[in-house]
């Protein structure tokens, strides 16, 4: 079944050109020029992707992923904005989006990254009750976390956190939004005590803590669970 792509942006001929691409590898593709459309076009209408511009009229990219993940949706997002600063990055981030491009961007870049993330975010595996990649096998009926067979033994938090990571690989989690899962609040000044949880998780799930293969280190941004195919 062919994926549908929306996207949201105010700029027709971003809309032509990503429309073009897209539909030449085969996506269904809608568009429309503002967060509100956006909305009410999800609420009547199976989308498999959004593709967001943040500064547009009415309701922009920012507060739309908002309103999205506010609702729990877990559908893909990708940002594309002239906002380029690293803060402007984090937000969008830190908001719920998958992946930030700056513009001008080359639509190769874009579809690379929508097939990229297709593949990554498993709207199957997200509901199964057992997630695997490769040695490591998280049960989230019992919570319990295995590696090679034998069961790993984390703290809640620990747990908390890696649930966070595994349920979406390859997404880019600030601290703010890892503080969150834990308990619904975020602290000020608490970098290092994500450090030290991040450091004990890979030291028991790590074949090699010290060059970890699955929990990477984005620099500037916040930490993902790593898995390619």
């Amino acid at each position: 079944m062919k994926k549908s792509i929306l996207i949201v942006e105010d700029d027709t001929d971003i809309i032509e050109l990503l429309k073009l691409y897209l539909e030449s590898e085969g996506f269904i593709v809608k568009s429309c020029s503002n967060g509100k459309e956006c909305l009410n076009v999800l609420e009547s209408e199976t989308i498999d992707m959004i593709i967001v511009d943040i500064m547009m009229p009415e309701m922009n990219g920012y507060e739309l992923i908002k309103k999205i993940r506010e609702n729990d949706s877990i559908i893909p997002i990708i940002v594309t904005s002239a906002k380029n600063l690293d803060n402007d990055k984090i937000v969008g981030l830190n908001l719920g989006a998958d992946i930030y491009i700056t513009k001008p961007f080359n639509p190769l870049e874009v579809v690379a990254n929508v097939k990229a993330l297709f593949r990554r975010c498993n709207a199957s595996q997200l509901n199964n009750k057992i997630i695997k990649y490769d040695n490591l096998e998280l049960n989230l009926d019992e919570y319990i976390l295995k590696k090679d067979g034998q069961p790993v033994n984390l703290t809640t938090t620990e747990l908390k956190i890696l649930i966070k990571l595994m349920k979406t690989p390859n997404r880019i989690f600030t601290k703010t939004q890892l503080y969150e899962c834990i308990n619904g609040e975020t602290y000020e000044n608490s970098d290092n005590a994500m450090m030290v949880h991040i450091s004990n998780i890979r030291s028991k799930i790590e074949d090699n803590p010290s060059e970890p293969s699955y929990i990477k280190t984005v620099k500037g941004l916040g930490y993902k669970f790593n898995y390619e195919k």
